[in-house]
């Protein structure tokens, strides 16, 4: 089962790294988690735009027309698996560095399973209020980071102590790329390419 991991990243995550370091799954079942999983932001985002409405304050809801969510909710699962390719992909440059060698498969998984509670967090557009989802969205990047920091020495076998400062790299990267994706979003909205039609 492609989920099989998601219950134990939460219930028990320093014994679920463990588990999925003795597994290591091919490529095919790590790309069948991202797909799968960033499929939930995407969706949560068309519904809640189209048939829910957004707050922001206390003016009326806003709500985008079918069309526009859609066009939205393709770039942004593009996006998100674009972004965590590119997590992946940096964190198995740097690992040289720090004494590891993983395989791309390793540190594929360690950004899919690190991202897995940001995509789930999706969760909380069923109530689309902007300080509701904030607040949820803090919680949850709380969590993948903390996942992280447990994961890393288990699925890059390294101690603890260079572990520490390898995931504090990768949530540097992490941050930077967020802000690379938010300004790629900026700059298609404001030029007209993907922009939202309000209905």
């Amino acid at each position: 089962m492609i989920l099989n991991h998601l219950w134990g990243l939460y219930a028990h995550p320093l014994e679920e790294w463990q588990t999925i370091d003795n597994r290591h799954e091919n490529v095919k079942y790590s790309l069948s988690h991202i797909a799968l999983i960033a499929l939930i932001p995407s969706l949560m985002g068309y519904y809640s735009s189209v048939y829910l409405g957004w707050s922001i304050g206390t003016g009326d809801n806003v709500y985008l027309t079918h069309e526009s969510a859609v066009l939205i909710g393709v770039a942004m699962y593009c996006a998100l698996i674009l972004g965590v390719f590119a997590l992946a992909y940096l964190a198995h440059w740097m690992a040289v560095t720090f004494g590891a060698k993983p395989t791309f498969t390793q540190t594929l998984e360690l950004a899919a399973y690190t991202a897995t509670p940001m995509f789930m967090s999706a969760f909380a557009s069923f109530y689309p209020e902007l300080w509701f989802v904030a607040c949820v969205g803090m919680v949850a990047l709380a969590y993948s980071v903390y996942l992280l920091y447990t994961g890393v020495p288990i699925l890059m076998h390294i101690p603890e102590e260079r572990g520490f400062i390898y995931a504090s790299s990768v949530v540097t990267c992490g941050l930077i790329l967020l802000v690379i994706i938010l300004a790629a979003t900026a700059i298609l909205w404001t030029n007209g390419i993907i922009s939202p039609t309000f209905t």
